[in-house]
């Protein structure tokens, strides 16, 4: 399985009361699919920017189409505008790879799981093998899930976001400034977020004279 793979599916199980926002979800996906590239030698970074390597191969559907995705052409991509390009959908397009894998069933007959229906993950081995590398508190899945704000029921709020605000714990320094840039990102989409309510909330008061 793959980064990105394991963080849907932690959040399923972990989160399922409480699943993040789409954006923040999309953005820690692609995250994850560049950690995985870098893992792979399918790219590597030259300071913030992506360079693709062709030395390096990914056995993943969807990683394959993030490799094909890169920029190619100095002066290559940053980090950061790579994440909002590849990350725009990028939660649906995971939810209907699992789907199709038969690694998350319909509860209902409509299936919305960022609606009002529900997705249940069904016993497989991809499903063991993210919750044991979530369990083992596995450095990269535990800083992407603390990004977007996932978390175990028991664990109290105020625990949550001390993590999420904890720089990533990693020995790879390449692997470390991707992380770092996923939370940036998450944390801008949620101030513009913050700022659009505001903005609504003030035009609201306006039309209706207060």
């Amino acid at each position: 399985m793959t980064t990105p793979r394991d963080l849907l599916i932690t959040t399923l199980e972990v989160a399922s009361s409480r699943l993040p926002e789409q954006g923040d979800l999309s953005l820690a996906l692609a995250g994850g699919e560049l950690i995985d590239l870098l893992n792979a030698r399918a790219a590597g970074l030259d300071g913030d920017r992506i360079v693709p390597d062709e030395s390096g191969a990914v056995d993943d559907r969807l990683l394959n189409d993030a490799s094909a995705a890169l920029v190619r052409q100095a002066p290559y991509e940053p980090v950061e505008d790579w994440l909002w390009r590849r990350g725009r959908g990028l939660a649906a397009v995971y939810l209907m790879a699992l789907k199709s894998e038969g690694q998350i069933t319909r509860r209902h007959a409509r299936w919305a799981p960022f609606g009002g229906g529900r997705t249940v993950l069904t016993d497989t081995p991809a499903r063991r093998s993210a919750r044991e590398r979530w369990e083992s508190k596995e450095p990269v899945l535990g800083s992407l899930g603390a990004t977007i704000r996932i978390r175990e029921p028991e664990h109290p709020q105020g625990q949550e976001d001390q993590q999420a605000d904890s720089p990533p714990d990693v020995a790879d320094e390449a692997v470390e400034s991707v992380l770092a840039a996923v939370h940036n990102a998450v944390r801008d989409l949620e101030a513009e977020r913050q700022r659009r309510s505001i903005e609504d909330a003030a035009f609201d008061n306006i039309w209706r004279g207060y």
